[in-house]
């Protein structure tokens, strides 16, 4: 479930909000900081896909080594949905929650590049910046970092009552944590947890942060 990674000694590292298909965003983004596929870490809080039409080549990132995703509840929709299949409840469901990529795509190609995906999406993932440790959910993160491995899957990927209640108190064990999930104008603070999803699929805005910044 939880995946480490250590300091990055060549280049910077960036955490990305929810990507949902926008390809061009996102390149764009990494245009903006110059951003070196050699050197630098991209960590991206998951959902992918689904709501953009560059829904599979956004999946298709997982694979390449400098890209690092958690598991989005988009990615589950998508699994849930593929495994089922068309005229399967869960097939409407995704298609009412932005899976209608997979007409162009096609459902065994959407299948099979994705089933290849979910290996390198674990829910959580830890990595050090700067000394310091950073935690990483698509939704929300237990009150304890130091039980991720025993936290409810559900909650990581589909948990809003964080930010439902407007809890500030700090996640513990863990220096700070960054997630997505739900769409913020701006990207907001409750504690040490860091909320990105700036909703890029309908604001054209996706926030791209530089983790150094992240925890000045």
């Amino acid at each position: 479930m939880l995946m480490m990674h250590e300091a990055n000694t060549r280049g910077r590292d960036f955490f990305v909000g929810d990507i949902h298909g926008q390809y061009r965003l996102l390149g764009e983004a990494l245009r903006r900081v110059a951003f070196s596929r050699a050197d630098d870490r991209l960590f991206s809080v998951g959902d992918l896909v689904d709501r953009g039409a560059d829904s599979l080549d956004c999946l298709l990132l997982v694979f390449q080594p400098w890209f690092h995703a958690v598991r989005g509840n988009h990615e589950e929709l998508a699994r849930n949905a593929l495994q089922e299949g068309e005229g399967s409840n869960a097939w409407a469901l995704w298609m009412i929650n932005g899976g209608g990529w997979v007409v162009e795509s096609g459902a065994s190609e959407a299948r099979r590049v994705l089933e290849a995906a979910l290996r390198h999406l674990p829910h959580a993932r830890e990595v050090t910046i700067g000394g310091e440790r950073v935690g990483m959910v698509h939704a929300e993160p237990p009150a304890d970092w130091s039980r991720i491995e025993e936290a409810d899957p559900e909650a990581l990927v589909w948990g809003r009552s964080r930010i439902q209640r407007g809890d500030e108190t700090p996640v513990a064990g863990i220096d700070a944590v960054v997630v997505g999930h739900t769409i913020v104008e701006r990207p907001l603070t409750l504690g040490n947890v860091h909320y990105i999803d700036t909703g890029a699929f309908c604001t054209g805005r996706l926030t791209l942060v530089d983790a150094r910044e992240l925890l000045t």
